[in-house]
């Protein structure tokens, strides 16, 4: 066989860093042995791998092909290498968006070392467009996202259902009404995510659409953030319902009926279609299932081990 695992794992950090030095200072070895067996990997099969522009690397469309395969392949050697040391789990690298990060899958990480002490995960929280584009360039093992997303090479599966609520202050206005129409939101000041979030998403489908005057006095993108800006009486909200379980059940944080908009989605679990999934993985996804309780065919919050 011509090719090693080794050139493979410097292409994979070649091609995330989009420079040699980086690639190299990340695998503890010289630029000019990173810089040579890229070189040599190109060489052997006649087969360029990036477009060179000054000093940076970017991936041509074979490079594009070749990533997720190697990422794959490098995948299966480290749960080999597991396995042979005892039958420890590869590397994972889980991503998820904010507000399944903040509220479900750090819980789900603990719990997935406090169970597999010798392994090793990496949790990276950003909004869904930032989470799918790391999925699909395969930084990514799997992603946890809120609402769907298209792309030839993402494979989701459903996973947990959720829905948008609006809320408010205590003190608000709104707050003994219940209820709220149209004509009510438009008057209203909104402080809502950004834009690339799943959440911003389908607030922009679904209200935003209906009410074209709407006034979005504040941009955030931290749920925390939103939810103490509300607080301070700055104007109403729309988050996951996730996220204000805790603030609802305090009284903090107050919700607004909304009957007249369709607020309902899932969360998903995404990964890319050319890569097997790692056992690693397999297990990361079955303790998110067993966490929610959608391990037994439910699709509400059950959180048995966590407190």
């Amino acid at each position: 066989m011509k090719i090693t695992l080794r050139q493979l794992e410097i292409f994979a950090a070649i091609a995330h860093g989009e420079n040699v030095s980086r690639a190299a200072e990340a695998l503890a070895m010289s630029q000019s042995a990173a810089s040579s067996a890229l070189v040599e990997l190109e060489r052997q099969f006649d087969c360029p791998l990036f477009d060179r522009i000054g000093k940076s690397l970017r991936l041509n469309s074979t490079g594009r092909g070749l990533l997720p395969q190697a990422h794959d392949l490098l995948a299966r050697a480290a749960n080999i290498e597991g396995y042979l040391a005892g039958g420890i789990l590869g590397p994972l690298a889980v991503g998820a968006t904010l507000t399944i990060g903040n509220y479900l899958a750090t819980l789900v990480a603990a719990e997935y070392l406090r169970r597999h002490p010798a392994s090793k995960i990496g949790l990276h929280v950003a909004n869904t467009e930032r989470i799918v584009e790391q999925v699909v360039g395969s930084e990514l093992d799997i992603g946890l996202i809120e609402g769907e997303a298209n792309h030839p090479d993402l494979l989701l599966e459903p996973w947990l259902d959720d829905a948008l609520v609006v809320f408010c202050a205590p003190h608000h206005a709104l707050a003994t009404a219940g209820m709220a129409d149209d004509a009510t939101l438009i008057e209203q000041q909104w402080i809502v995510r950004e834009r690339g979030s799943g959440t911003r998403a389908l607030f922009d489908r679904v209200i935003a659409r209906s009410l074209p005057a709407l006034r979005i006095q504040l941009e955030l993108e931290h749920t925390e953030a939103i939810k103490r800006a509300v607080e301070s009486g700055l104007g109403v909200g729309c988050l996951s319902r996730l996220s204000l379980r805790e603030a609802f059940r305090r009284g903090s944080l107050i919700e607004i009926k909304t009957p007249q908009f369709d607020l309902n989605r899932r969360f998903y679990f995404a990964r890319h279609r050319q890569r097997q999934i790692s056992p690693a993985a397999q297990t990361f996804l079955a303790l998110c299932r067993e966490a929610t309780g959608t391990a037994r065919g439910t699709d509400t919050l059950q959180l048995p081990f966590i407190s």
